[in-house]
């Protein structure tokens, strides 16, 4: 008799031979991708390589020093900045990034400094009010003076309309002419099932909206047609001291040169303390607590103060041309050549207070002469490489960040390349200075595919992406890569994680603290003989890493579903889209 083996036993062989070809092909299949990854990494170490410490230190010390007199937008200080720039842009060999040959894209500015009084009548009380201890005021219309006297002042809560979430804080009142006073973020809103978390149903649950930042305060302040509008300052939800606010508004500042000279705006724009707001509430009659309470509510309406605020606005008013610096590295593929990946960073900071006694200089060595640093090494990075990326690289540095992402919101929306063929923007704004981390924090998580490519680079220096711990702050809302999104393009803004390497599990979050509380835009906002830039490093060849594979990978970076951005994208490449049509 033949031995003829059980069916199961003749299965069985057969599928260990199938799982052996299926190892064989997993095995071929992981050496061809180590292969290929080797290779890749071997293509780009040139690059990766001249990102050095001393050299991020180095441009960092040039950009913060006091011959640069703090960067100041229209000041000596921009001219030194704007100079340097382009000569190291030239130096590295990168094209002019302006198609009319040159390295700078004007941005039209008016510069405008107010000297303001104010004060609230309440109750019977006089309120006074010192400036800027108290309060900073100032007008963004281009006029020489403001005067505001006897307004009926009323407290409209977050002074937020959002009708995807059933919400307006003006309802059933007519603000015009008024002063409006209202709370900085948006609602903190308890969780229905769980008193101890916030309603993630509701103004993104613990992250901040676009509705909480300052910027949208005002502006739908100004389509209310309300005279004045005043934001209580709080530090907690703010997540930055008063000082800042004081610091950055009560000096020069800036904004875009339009036709009609800002006339659409409110007239006044304006910042309380929280100890004058309860001041002006108790003579008013009323509980401050009390009424943050009721602004959490839905059913919440405006309620009049029976208090008149009166403003009078000096303001000295300048016409300037700023300048972004851009310069560029043209793709290798003649096909995909003409569409770009962006680095951005913000050149500016305060400038100079010729009224401070002794150190009058605002040098801004983190924020954000780090990240300026960062863009050059970048820029310097990309010229290394033995084979240039399909896809073209530009460099942006920007003015006009600290005086409301100017710079950024000029060229967003006056391209010098067309949107629609720019496939992302990945922006610095001040690098780490405390040394390597074992995470990256993404601003804005859960946003773009962006983030997918940032995970699985990180992955190469055993790192891995974590969102960022207080997104109540509205990060994604304060730096440049915001006026891309605004605009539909992909953006990413990440930065050193919150667990370094080798430190005890709360040294990033005091190192933080001590920053934001201490040195954030203030004099002492310097370079420091104890930095440790290995961190900055580390992140500059990761977002170099990000970067070059976007420029060489076929498909577009994409907004996620549910982001606020994905509409405004896919409208934008459906009408390229169109016009390629038209053209055949």
């Amino acid at each position: 008799m033949k031995n003829n083996l059980p069916l199961l036993a003749v299965l069985g062989m057969l599928a260990i031979g199938c799982n052996e070809s299926a190892r064989q092909v997993a095995d071929n299949t992981d050496a061809s991708a180590a292969t290929t990854a080797a290779a890749d990494s071997a293509l780009l170490q040139p690059a990766l390589q001249s990102i050095t410490a001393a050299d991020i230190l180095s441009r960092t010390t040039v950009l913060a020093s006091d011959a640069f007199e703090g960067r100041a937008p229209g000041s000596i200080g921009e001219d030194s900045t704007v100079n340097y720039l382009t000569r190291q842009f030239k130096k590295m060999g990168l094209q002019p990034g302006n198609p009319d040959g040159t390295y700078v894209q004007n941005v039209p500015l008016v510069g405008f400094t107010a000297q303001p009084k104010a004060s609230f009548e309440a109750g019977g009380k006089v309120i006074k009010l010192n400036f800027p201890t108290d309060y900073v005021a100032l007008t963004k219309r281009f006029v020489p003076e403001i005067d505001i006297n006897n307004s009926d002042m009323v407290f409209v809560g977050y002074g937020i309309v959002a009708p995807e979430y059933g919400w307006d804080d003006y309802k059933d009142v007519d603000v015009k002419g008024k002063t409006i006073v209202m709370l900085i973020n948006d609602p903190a809103i308890p969780d229905p099932n769980n008193s101890s978390q916030l309603d993630s149903s509701m103004f993104g649950g613990k992250a901040m909206t676009y509705y909480g930042r300052w910027t949208y305060k005002y502006e739908i302040a100004a389509e209310k047609g309300a005279a004045a509008a005043v934001i209580i300052h709080e530090t907690g939800p703010a997540g930055y001291p008063y000082e800042v606010i004081s610091g950055s508004h009560s000096r020069e500042n800036f904004d875009i040169n339009m036709p009609n000279k800002n006339m659409d705006r409110a007239k006044v724009e304006a910042w309380i303390t929280t100890e004058k707001a309860k001041e002006l509430f108790s003579a008013a009659g009323k509980d401050f607590q009390q009424l943050k309470q009721a602004a959490l509510q839905k059913d919440f309406k405006p309620i009049p103060l029976n208090a008149k605020a009166n403003f009078s606005i000096q303001n000295k008013l300048r016409e300037i041309q700023s300048k972004n610096v851009v310069a560029k590295l043209e793709g290798a593929d003649p096909k995909l050549k003409d569409e770009y990946v962006v680095y951005s960073a913000h050149w500016d900071h305060l400038g100079k207070d010729p009224s401070l006694k002794g150190d009058q200089i605002y040098n801004g060595a983190l924020d954000n002469a780090t990240g300026t640093a960062g863009l050059l090494e970048l820029a310097e990075a990309y010229t290394r490489l033995p084979q240039k990326p399909k896809r073209s690289i530009l460099f942006l540095a920007v003015t006009g960040e600290e005086k409301g992402l100017l710079g950024s919101k000029y060229y967003a929306t006056n391209p010098l390349y067309p949107l629609n063929k720019t496939l992302a923007d990945i922006n610095m704004d001040v690098l780490n200075a405390y040394g390597p981390t074992e995470d990256v924090t993404v601003i804005g998580y859960g946003n773009s595919t962006l983030e997918d490519v940032l995970a699985q680079e990180a992955k190469k220096q055993n790192r891995h992406i974590v969102p960022e711990s207080s997104p109540e702050n509205g990060g994604f809302y304060r730096s440049d890569h915001f006026e891309f999104a605004k605009q539909g393009v992909p953006a990413l803004y990440a930065e050193s994680g919150v667990v370094a390497r080798n430190q005890p599990a709360d040294y990033v979050q005091k190192w933080q603290e001590n920053y934001t509380a201490n040195d954030y835009h203030k004099l002492s906002d310097e370079v420091r003989d104890d930095w440790n830039l290995e961190g900055a490093v580390e992140d500059l060849k990761l977002f170099f890493r990000v970067g070059y594979r976007v420029a060489n990978t076929p498909k577009y970076p994409q907004w996620k579903e549910g982001t606020e951005f994905k509409a405004r994208r896919e409208a934008s490449l459906a009408a390229a889209d169109s016009t390629k049509t038209a053209v055949k």
